[in-house]
């Protein structure tokens, strides 16, 4: 089982008709995306996280309810649901902006350790890193999880709007990178550690980089290849790294360490990269993921 530990949220996607611009409710939240992701491509999956008991975190609580294979979400009297707000380009590429402080996600209780002791994979996420309560808690739970005998997942998703500067949010993400057994980056996030960072102090690793429509790169002890994607028809490219990470945990759940090899980690992210770009067909992060059934079709017309 993959336990996913972090921010729920709601997700208001912006929209441009007739002049009136509108914002689109969904939930959203990149670890909670991740465990609806994991369930729909045919893994165990599990949710902790924490809303505001308000409209939208009741609206969430429910959700979530129906689309993780085992939801933990707690209402939180005292603190308001996150919110970030999400508004598309012509082709499809997002931009945010977060309303949240001292929100309800940044206020997790500890995972309860039968919890961890039935999960094979804990993935954290990174947005309780930007504050120092989360930070630690993001600490604290890696090493619970180690010595539960657990695998550690962190993908960095960095939100520029959320941190103070870039060089101290890359200060924060280098301590989790360097916890984690399993890491996700961006291009982006990829450029601004540096080649020789990831390839040094993360060689022991299991590095992902999504590189949106060329599909993705994985780096492994001293090992990588880079795997192209299929071609889609973009509408929204919101949610689509945390499907492809979802496709790639819900494939190395079932397989343990001595088991990654260079072939075996070319077909998990060759499944990772169609669960991303099937995701993009339409608007919404859990809304357009592809079925299970969907993705090994997509695979199958790939290789005809």
């Amino acid at each position: 089982m993959i336990l996913c530990v972090g921010e729920i949220l709601a997700d208001m996607i912006g929209k441009n008709e007739n002049g009136v611009f509108s914002y689109e409710r969904r939930a959203g939240g990149a670890p909670f995306n991740v465990a609806c992701g994991v369930k729909k491509f045919g893994a165990e999956s599990a949710f902790w996280g924490s809303v505001g008991d308000d409209l939208i975190g009741r609206f969430l609580a429910d959700f979530a309810q129906n689309h993780v294979g085992e939801a933990h979400v707690r209402l939180d009297a005292t603190h308001n649901t996150t919110l970030a707000f999400v508004e598309l380009d012509e082709r499809g590429d997002r931009s945010f902006c977060f309303y949240r402080k001292d929100t309800a996600d940044t206020h997790l209780e500890a995972v309860p350790r039968s919890l961890l002791e039935r999960s094979g994979i804990v993935h954290i996420g990174s947005l309780m890193l930007s504050e120092q309560r989360g930070a630690q808690y993001a600490v604290d739970l890696a090493k619970r999880a180690h010595e539960a005998g657990k695998l550690v997942s962190f993908d960095v998703n960095y939100r520029e709007d959320i941190f103070p500067d870039r060089e101290a949010a890359v200060a924060l993400y280098k301590t989790m990178l360097e916890i984690a057994d399993i890491v996700k980056l961006s291009e982006e996030e990829y450029a601004a550690f540096g080649e020789e960072y990831v390839q040094k102090a993360l060689k022991e690793k299991l590095v992902c980089v999504t590189l949106g429509e060329k599909g993705c790169k994985w780096l492994y002890r001293g090992k990588s290849n880079t795997l192209p994607t299929i071609p889609v028809k973009t509408v929204d490219t919101t949610g689509a790294g945390d499907a492809f990470y979802a496709g790639a945990l819900s494939r190395l759940d079932a397989l343990s360490k001595a088991e990654w090899t260079g072939e075996t980690l070319d077909k998990v992210f060759a499944f990772a990269n169609v669960c991303g770009a099937l995701t993009t067909r339409s608007r919404g992060a859990i809304d357009a993921l592809p079925s299970l059934e969907e993705v090994i079709l997509a695979i199958a017309n790939q290789g005809a």
